[in-house]
């Protein structure tokens, strides 16, 4: 019994101690999901009402790389200016990591927008859409799925055209933008 916790205790600080603490995405969402100055949202791959037996195989391909999206907008005030300042600049600092590759960029380093993807460039998991306005606040939108590619983001525009969205699932967005 005495050798099998010399052998456990060990392993079990070798598995956590072991753990990434450096800033991820996910973790900057989920650490700021429930600050009041931010809004989540999470848009699963169902809020598109498409016949499916109306699109091409190209568009069913898309449509199945798709999982879902999440969106974190930081929305600015004259009380969180300097908060704004340091979130804006949190999430700079994790898309500077090289697992990010910037597919784009427009705008100024206090006001535009980029656009990144994590994987190879026929094997995406993931699409990162980040905007920001001084006198606005900014959002970051991960489009989550398997194996996309480049021709799947544009057959995948072809079906929201398509699609009848499911606006209830955007009720927050739309909160957002009435303010």
């Amino acid at each position: 019994m005495k050798k099998l916790f010399y052998l456990i205790v060990p392993l079990i600080s070798l598995v956590f101690g072991s753990c990434n603490s450096e800033p991820t995405l996910q973790k900057y969402f989920v650490e700021n999901t429930e600050n009041k100055n931010f809004i989540a949202l999470d848009i699963s791959s169902n809020i598109l009402d498409v016949d499916k037996t109306k699109l091409t195989v190209a568009q069913s391909e898309a449509l199945q790389s798709f999982e879902k999206i999440n969106v974190l907008a930081f929305k600015l005030n004259d009380k969180n200016k300097s908060q704004f300042e340091a979130e804006r600049a949190k999430v700079n600092l994790i898309l500077k990591d090289p697992k990010y590759q910037q597919l784009m960029k427009f705008g100024s380093g206090k006001q535009g927008a980029s656009v990144c993807y994590v994987g190879t460039d026929d094997h995406i998991n993931e699409f990162v859409f980040f905007a920001n306005k001084n006198d606005a606040g900014f959002a970051v939108v991960r489009v989550l799925g398997k194996d996309m590619n480049p021709t799947n983001i544009i057959n995948m525009i072809s079906v929201l055209k398509e699609s009848k969205i499911d606006m209830e699932q955007l009720k927050p967005l739309q909160e957002l933008v009435k303010k």
